[in-house]
């Protein structure tokens, strides 16, 4: 199969790439960012000028620096025949190594012998190991996965010109991560974790994600049970991912009873307690009668209330214990537990920060070409986007905030925002109840900057309807404001929620002494942390958004009307709808998105849907299509889109995926990308691919 094209990013400064990377490795906090690769090139009409170009590469086998040195030399295959313009004089490829907080570099000349070592956070060079490549191969693998996008083109939109790579592509190479990760298990806390993961452990950091991931994505469920059972006889704490991998390969009985037998011997291990409340949750949601799912119910927030007692500090704990409360509708307790999640700041990936480059040249290879994908970049920059859309701030949340808010939007989705904020009154202090419980004068509700703009009548010439001159307005266009302002207004009786009373008044008034008499009325009633409070106003502006857009479209259709929105409005719509989780209409707006031009985002939401409803044709058209388009952008490997094809596959048979493949009128340049993901099925021998 031919690799994806090679980017281009000219440098103003020679070797500014590099320097820059080595002055950014003190900040490093996470895994690292993708490799460099830095070229040094000589133009042929004139040999005495040198310039420098680079790109960011993962998945490249990084276990020496003979490996890295192979790759430096694919780059200048190219480079012989009439086209050729320039010849490589040297190359540098930069790896980072997590663990030893090293930048692992292979120095490699043309003609000349290649030079490997490792530059430490002082800029510092060191000579480089077997111990330093070992850790440094580990951590590349585990960044393949984890700067992998999900098909989505979020994760390749972040980082200009990144090649993507599956860094295991067979049995051999599995055995080969996973003998590092066997060597290296007991240090992969050093790597740091999720960032709702407040403290990284044994079983909760980016090695254990890392393989946790591997084995969803390729189903070597054998491979992962046969490691964990050797790290478990070193450690009980692996326990919990050995039942996580029996989960995942469907041998559940053998997973309780792993779970059963290592929280006797250690009963208050928060991971394990988790692990169990998340599988009794699962098999509650397809219970057969209500009362076994009553039962299994009470038996994971039984584990769930004791995860939490066992590290109170963590995020995941409660958040599990108000999924169950949540579950059980007991709605005032979901939302006094989530109101008591430890929050923390998101930290993202390490990401390079480059210099202003001098030029750009981001190829296309000609296997990548279908007409509605080669469209899509020029068309997202030219559109017309309403500002109320662009400022829904739940749609930048990520990490703690981004769950909260999902289990927020889950209860607001099962009894309705109106009964949501009559539980919020009931739990929490609200801010005018405890001006009055004072005796003193009601404050008004604090006002939102944000949300201010979302009352009343949107602003007609930001909502996708064009301005017309007054007195010059058509009917249709006089139409359209009035269904505008109609929905608008319609949408006034979408409550604002009050401000619950800041715990910092509460504070400062019981060290004045002067809150014992007056607050005593509100004592069964808890302070809500502002940040809930402020997720809420939040949803307010979800809602409110959501409210107007649907109360639109209703009276547009009404009227046999056609509602108009650019492709990037209505993927923001269908990103809404679907963080609100509300399905159909989140599918709507992606296919309408979609019939205006190409968008990951979009198709991806709606191959969602397409999986869930096992319509397999339709998965295997949309697959292709996002397939082509990350080769296009670079990338050969999307963990997400294994795992589709591989699910596919299991379900249906290897023979029938590859026929619906095949049958798709489409170039067979474009389906053979397809057929490549369906091929590592074969290779790992997954479900379904002897059938």
């Amino acid at each position: 199969m031919v690799a994806p094209a090679v980017p281009e990013i000219t440098e103003e400064i020679l070797h500014e790439a590099v320097d820059t990377r080595t002055e950014s490795l003190s900040a490093l906090r996470e895994l690292g960012p993708p490799d460099l690769v830095h070229l040094v090139k000589q133009p042929l009409k004139n040999p005495g000028k040198h310039f420098g170009v680079y790109h960011h590469v993962t998945g490249v086998d990084a276990s020496s620096s003979a490996s890295l040195a192979a790759y430096i030399n694919t780059l200048t295959y190219k480079e012989f025949g009439h086209s050729a313009t320039a010849k490589t004089v040297e190359g540098t490829y930069c790896c980072y190594n997590a663990f030893s907080r090293v930048d692992m570099r292979v120095h490699a000349p043309f003609p000349g012998s290649v030079e490997s070592y490792c530059v430490d956070e002082r800029g510092e060079k060191r000579k480089a190991t077997d111990e330093l490549w070992l850790e440094t191969y580990l951590c590349s693998v585990l960044r393949a996965y984890s700067y992998a996008d999900d098909g989505s083109g979020e994760t390749i939109r972040k980082i200009m010109g990144v090649r993507r790579f599956n860094p295991v592509t067979s049995t051999e190479t599995e055995h080969k991560f996973l003998s590092a990760a066997e060597q290296l298990f007991f240090r992969g806390w050093q790597l740091g974790s999720d960032s709702v993961v407040q403290v990284p452990n044994n079983v909760s950091n980016h090695l254990t994600a890392g393989l946790l991931k591997y084995f969803s994505t390729t189903g070597r469920h054998t491979s992962g049970i046969n490691l964990f059972e050797k790290l478990r006889s070193q450690n009980v704490e692996v326990a919990s991912l050995l039942a996580k991998v029996l989960f995942m390969g469907c041998e559940e009985v053998q997973g309780v009873r792993v779970l059963y037998e290592a929280l006797k011997e250690s009963p208050m291990d928060y991971v394990m307690l988790d692990t169990q409340a998340e599988f009794l949750l699962k098999k509650a949601e397809t219970a057969p009668t209500p009362e076994l799912r009553d039962e299994r119910l009470r038996m994971a927030l039984g584990c769930a209330d004791r995860s939490t007692i066992a590290a109170p500090s963590e995020f995941g704990t409660w958040a599990r214990l108000a999924q169950v409360y949540v579950a059980m509708e007991d709605w005032e307790n979901a939302l006094t537990i989530l109101n008591s999640c430890p929050m923390f700041t998101y930290q993202d990936k390490d990401a390079p920060v480059m210099p202003e480059p001098k030029d750009v040249n981001l190829p296309t290879l000609p296997e990548t070409r279908l007409d509605e994908i080669d469209s899509e970049p020029d068309s997202r920059f030219s559109e017309q986007v309403d500002p109320s859309l662009l400022g829904l701030r739940a749609a930048a949340y990520r990490g703690t905030f981004k769950q909260a808010y999902s289990i927020l939007t889950e209860m607001t989705a099962k009894i309705g925002w109106d009964q949501l904020l009559k539980i919020r009154s009931n739990v929490f202090v609200m801010e005018d109840e405890y001006r009055n419980e004072k005796q003193e004068p009601s404050y008004p509700a604090k006002r939102n900057a944000s949300t201010d703009a979302l009352r009343g009548t949107p602003d007609h010439t930001t909502n996708g309807e064009a301005a017309t001159k007054e007195g010059a307005e058509s009917e249709e266009v006089a139409d359209e404001k009035k269904n505008d302002t109609l929905a608008a207004e319609q949408t006034e009786d979408l409550e604002r929620p009050p401000s619950a009373i800041d715990p910092e008044v509460v504070r400062k008034a019981e060290e004045n002494g002067d809150n014992e008499d007056h607050f005593s009325r509100l004592n069964n009633k808890r302070l809500c942390e502002r940040w809930l409070d402020s997720l809420f106003m939040v949803l307010y502006e979800d809602l409110r958004v959501y409210t107007i857009w649907r109360t639109q479209m209703a009276q547009y259709r009404a009227q046999s009307m056609q509602y108009k929105k650019s492709a990037e409005e209505w993927e923001i719509l269908g990103s809404l709808a679907e963080r609100l989780q509300h399905t159909d209409e989140a599918v709507e707006a992606y296919r309408a998105c979609l019939g205006q031009r190409f968008s990951p985002k979009a198709l991806t939401g709606i191959l969602k849907v397409f999986e869930k409803q096992k319509s397999t044709r339709e998965s295997v058209a949309a697959l292709i299509r996002l397939v082509t388009w990350q080769y296009r952008w670079y990338s050969e490997f999307s963990p997400e889109l294994l795992h589709t094809i591989r699910t596919l596959i299991e379900d249906e048979g290897a023979v029938k995926v590859r026929s619906i493949i095949q049958a798709t009128n489409l170039p067979q340049n474009v389906l053979d990308l397809t057929h490549h993901y369906a091929a590592l099925c074969a290779t790992f021998r997954s479900s379904g691919t002897d059938g």
